[in-house]
């Protein structure tokens, strides 16, 4: 891929926590633009320690992190970083600090330079786009905890991002609320990395999903048997399965997921390409 494309570059990665075992062992990863990917993993397998080094949150023992074309390394080489990626935290009570909903989605429009004006429309605007319209002066501890991780995207959405890194983004999350936030990343032109234990949900917003062993990133596309006697690509993690027997009904439910997935990845490549061609213009 273009070199031009290329917007997260992680060579030979290493950290550990005192006196704790290697979390990440020589870890290389690629991100793209375009790209949108699942993680896939056990717990204590390093994933929220993956995307807290991306952020600077964290520092490697070893190993070179590229980010948007330059080498990072100090506090001072992170904060264009965390300007143009929005980490979505696991725990939404990490994210949100102020009194009402509407002061916690300004704040980082603001803390961008935004006047107070600008703050407040983009926040409304934000809110509006994820359904939360009415939400704004609503007091942020008294929200349920779906509400909470959907308020808790509004203030990553808000500062316009160029990438997502997305923490366990539907954990403890209703059907409905999860089925929204899939509605919400589907309709989304950004890039994304996605960590959840659930496969379909991964499945449903993700062009390609890896997992985590002995501290290093894998494909997980491995074809696996189970006793029950049926075959997928779900990897040997944890995944729903729908009773029914009508296999051709089933067939044909998975083909028009992998249709949609590709028509996806094709609508981003093909608007991707228009916005490169007009910074070019």
């Amino acid at each position: 891929m273009d070199k031009n494309n290329l917007l997260i570059n992680l060579k030979g990665v290493s950290f550990k926590y005192p006196g704790g075992p290697p979390v990440l062992n020589q870890l290389d990863f690629q991100f793209n633009r375009g790209d949108r990917l699942g993680l896939i993993a056990p717990n204590g397998s390093g994933k929220t320690t993956f995307l807290h080094i991306i952020m600077g949150l964290l520092k490697p023992i070893s190993g070179q992190l590229e980010i948007f074309g330059k080498c990072v390394y100090e506090d001072k080489d992170f904060y264009e970083v965390r300007r143009r990626i929005g980490l979505l935290f696991q725990d939404a009570d990490d994210q949100l600090f102020s009194p009402t909903v509407i002061e916690d989605v300004a704040f980082g429009p603001l803390n961008l330079g935004k006047s107070k004006n600008e703050a407040v429309d983009i926040a409304r605007r934000t809110l509006n786009f994820l359904g939360l319209d009415g939400f704004e002066e609503r007091i942020t501890f008294k929200l349920s905890g779906g509400e909470k991780r959907l308020v808790s995207l509004a203030t990553v959405l808000a500062m316009e991002p160029e990438i997502l890194l997305l923490d366990e983004p539907i954990n403890g999350l209703d059907t409905k609320t999860k089925k929204k936030l899939t509605e919400v990343l589907s309709g989304l032109d950004l890039s994304y990395l996605l960590i959840s234990h659930d496969f379909d949900f991964l499945a449903e917003t993700a062009d390609a999903i890896y997992t985590m062993q002995s501290g290093k990133i894998l494909l997980d596309k491995e074809l696996h048997i189970h006793e029950h006697v049926h075959a997928h690509e779900h990897g040997v993690y944890p995944h729903r399965h729908e009773k029914t027997d009508d296999k051709e009904q089933m067939s044909g439910d998975r083909r028009k997921r992998t249709e949609d997935r590709r028509q996806r990845t094709e609508d981003r490549r093909q608007k991707t390409e228009v916005r490169q061609k007009r910074t070019e213009d």
